[in-house]
């Protein structure tokens, strides 16, 4: 399975890190080039290159984390999505105000999920700082969570099946008008919180 990620802020590079440390190649992209990337993913080699977003976008797996007012612009004429993999990693908030977005009330993964019609959306990786993310996953003698939510279960399932190669353990909250709501940032109970399942076998 080939791996996207567009956007090259905090939790998408973060989640580059974590790729590259368990040698899980994928494609780090994000509008301004791939020129843009160097210093981010030099460190990173040979498993993370730098891509244009329209080839990011073509990945069997696709993970979106880019500032909440340019999920429009970012993801515009990327498609068709034809059921592929697209994770939701992003939270309705950004710097340097931090004021929550207006959703009319709605998710924040359902306004994201109209963003990429046609595909099946996971979301993950943005509960958790993105420290953390692209930090050790073990500690405490056990490994860090991660929470994942979504519709479909065989797209649920690949999504486990990377966290748990990256070395977290992995929480599936269900389906995604369910877990999106307890992990969205700002108003979720579960965004920061530094949470480690305990080994004691």
């Amino acid at each position: 399975m080939t791996i996207g990620i567009i956007g090259a802020g905090n939790i998408g590079s973060a989640l580059a890190t974590a790729l590259a440390r368990a040698h899980v190649p994928a494609m780090l992209a994000n509008r301004r080039g791939p020129d843009s990337l160097r210093d981010v993913i030099a460190p990173l080699a040979p498993f993370i290159t730098a891509g244009m977003v329209q080839d990011a976008a073509r990945a069997d797996l696709v993970v979106v984390a880019v500032p909440w007012s340019q999920l429009p612009a970012a993801l515009r004429d990327l498609g068709p999505w034809n059921g592929r993999i697209v994770v939701d990693a992003n939270n309705p908030i950004e710097a340097p105000r931090f004021e929550p977005a207006d959703l009319g009330g709605r998710l924040s993964s359902e306004v994201f999920a109209d963003l990429v019609p046609g595909a099946r959306v996971v979301k993950a990786f943005n509960h958790l700082p993105p420290p953390l993310l692209a930090g050790d996953p073990a500690g405490h003698g056990g490994k860090r969570v991660l929470f994942h939510s979504g519709d479909d279960a065989a797209a649920k399932a690949e999504v486990s099946g990377l966290i748990a190669r990256l070395g977290f353990f992995g929480i599936d909250l269900g389906a995604l008008a369910v877990g999106a709501r307890l992990v969205q940032f700002p108003g979720g109970p579960l965004p920061a919180l530094h949470l480690v399942r305990i080994d004691h076998s």
